[in-house]
């Protein structure tokens, strides 16, 4: 699903050494990062890591206790706060109101006049198909019907910084492929994403870069291809024609034969390659036992990676 980015080159958010601490825990210590311009940037860790407090950071919720928040290299200040849009993991809309009237006085509120908070309006509420919800409470609403209203609230005013806290959490799976579409084409017409989330299908489909952030500190950065090129574990998947034993018989030294599979497709293996020579290798000596069909390198997902990385670093942490 995601689509070529072509990087500007220039930074919208640059966070710069930045520690904050709560009542004597310190919820991130020293986490730098850079988010380009037209990206989509995923903020990654376990539940406590930091993510949503940095997300306050840059919203001007709260304050660096130390360190700096850059937009366009210049410090974070109230004259950016119409330039941001900020959907909380915890949703605050107001119960007892009727959408219709919400939306449009929450708009007013981001410098829209009201003819044009109810054109936009409009626009997004026949796109989602929820115009008959103008006249509804919000406590008439479901998790995932006040959702899209307050998702539609915080893109209303087309802010040059979006951030997303959990933007999934209670969509059904066809809603979800709506708002990913929707952050897609944000993108494309020049918004810059921040999201923070624990589905990381979500990101391999939509990031561009991450940051993963584990009790307070950063423990892996960059972009999401050289990320997952750089956890790539030297595994194989063979599809093959021929006997499974003849296959498993004829593997040199180097050459470890993890799983075999039979499907529609015919005979499947994987290996993995401990030894040097990589892929070429392996094909080498694969074509001098059987009829290779296709071959193509498993790259580690994001959540393997995730995994990974964190028990790691966990594990760190613990050692006297």
């Amino acid at each position: 699903m995601n689509r070529a980015y072509e990087p500007s080159g220039a930074n919208l958010i640059t966070a710069d050494s930045v520690v904050k601490d709560y009542n004597g825990h310190r919820a991130l210590n020293k986490v730098s990062l850079k988010v380009p311009e037209g990206s989509i940037y995923g903020l990654l860790g376990p539940n406590g890591a930091g993510k949503t407090t940095m997300l306050r950071i840059i919203n001007q919720i709260t304050a660096p206790d130390e360190g700096a928040i850059l937009f366009r290299d210049k410090p974070i200040g109230s004259e950016h706060i119409s330039q941001i849009g900020y959907l909380p993991e915890e949703r605050g809309l107001y119960k007892k109101m009727k959408v219709g009237e919400q939306a449009l006085y929450l708009a007013r509120l981001k410098g829209l006049s009201r003819q044009e908070a109810l054109s936009r309006l409009k626009l997004w509420f026949e796109k989602f198909e929820i115009g008959s919800w103008w006249d509804k409470k919000v406590e008439e609403l479901s998790k995932g019907m006040a959702q899209k209203v307050q998702f539609i609230i915080t893109v209303l005013h087309e802010p040059s910084l979006l951030i997303f806290d959990e933007p999934f959490s209670g969509f059904d799976p066809i809603n979800v492929n709506l708002l990913k579409n929707e952050i897609l084409q944000m993108r494309e017409r020049g918004a810059t994403i921040i999201f923070s989330t624990h589905n990381m299908s979500s990101v391999e489909e939509l990031c561009n870069h991450i940051t993963l952030i584990n009790q307070s500190e950063v423990i892996l950065q960059g972009e999401i291809n050289e990320v997952r090129d750089r956890y790539r574990a030297n595994k194989f998947r063979v599809h093959f024609k021929g006997e499974p034993e003849k296959l498993s018989r004829g593997l040199e030294t180097g050459f470890e034969l993890l799983q075999m599979d039979e499907n529609g497709r015919g005979q499947e293996a994987t290996i993995q390659v401990t030894r040097d020579g990589g892929s070429n290798e392996l094909l080498k000596n694969l074509v001098h036992i059987t009829e290779v069909k296709a071959f193509h390198e498993i790259l580690p997902n994001m959540n393997d990676i995730f995994i990974q990385v964190v028990n790691k670093a966990s594990k760190k942490n613990v050692q006297p």
